[in-house]
C-alpha cells in the first residue's frame, strides 16, 4: 500500500468512526472527568485540562502499543511468504467492510469480536479500582492507558488493517 493510500485510509477510518467514538469514548470521558478530583471546586482551571490531556495520552499510548504489536505480528506473517500478505490484506478488507456495516447499524457481527475482547478487558479491569478517583496527571495517564484496552470493534478492525503494513513502526 502506498503511503498516500495508507494515510487516506487512516483519515477516512477516523472521519467515519468519529460518531462512534464521540458516543462511546465521549461518554466515558465525561464520566471520568466529572469523577476526577481535578474537577472539584477550588482546583486550578488548568488542572482539569491537564487531567483530560493525560487521559487521552494514556489511551493513545495503548493504541500505539497495540499497533506496534500487530505490526510485529504482521511483519512475521508477511515474512512467511507472499500468500500470508494476501491473506492479511483480505482479512483487513473484510474487517473494514464489517466495520462500515457495523457503524451503519446494518450488521452487528463485530459485537462477537468485542465479546472476545471482554476476556482481555476482565484481566485489565482488575487494576481499575485503584485508578479512581483520579487525583493527579500521572494517575490520569494510567487510567487512560487502561481505557485504551476496552473492547471496541472499531479499534479491532483498525488493528487488523494496521497489521497489513507488516511493520511494527508503521502500524
Amino acid at each position: 500500500m502506498t503511503p498516500d493510500l495508507h494515510f487516506t485510509t487512516a483519515f477516512t477510518l477516523g472521519l467515519l468512526g468519529a460518531g462512534h467514538c464521540v458516543g462511546m469514548c465521549g461518554g466515558i470521558m465525561a464520566a471520568l472527568s466529572m469523577g476526577s478530583q481535578a474537577s472539584s471546586p477550588g482546583k486550578k482551571p488548568g488542572a482539569s485540562l491537564l487531567i483530560l490531556l493525560c487521559y487521552n495520552l494514556g489511551r493513545i499510548a495503548s493504541y500505539t502499543l497495540a499497533g506496534f504489536l500487530v505490526g510485529s505480528i504482521g511483519g512475521f506473517l508477511g515474512g512467511l511468504g507472499h500468500q500470508a500478505g494476501v491473506i492479511l490484506r483480505t482479512l483487513a478488507g473484510g474487517m473494514l467492510i464489517a466495520m462500515g456495516l457495523y457503524l451503519g447499524g446494518w450488521w452487528m457481527g463485530l459485537t462477537l469480536l468485542e465479546k472476545w475482547g471482554h476476556k482481555l478487558w476482565r484481566k485489565v479491569q482488575s487494576a481499575a479500582p485503584a485508578a479512581f478517583p483520579v487525583r493527579s496527571p500521572a494517575q490520569a495517564l494510567g487510567t487512560g492507558a487502561l481505557w485504551g484496552w476496552l473492547p471496541c470493534g472499531l479499534v479491532y478492525s483498525t488493528l487488523v488493517w494496521a497489521a497489513t503494513s507488516a511493520h511494527a513502526l508503521e502500524s
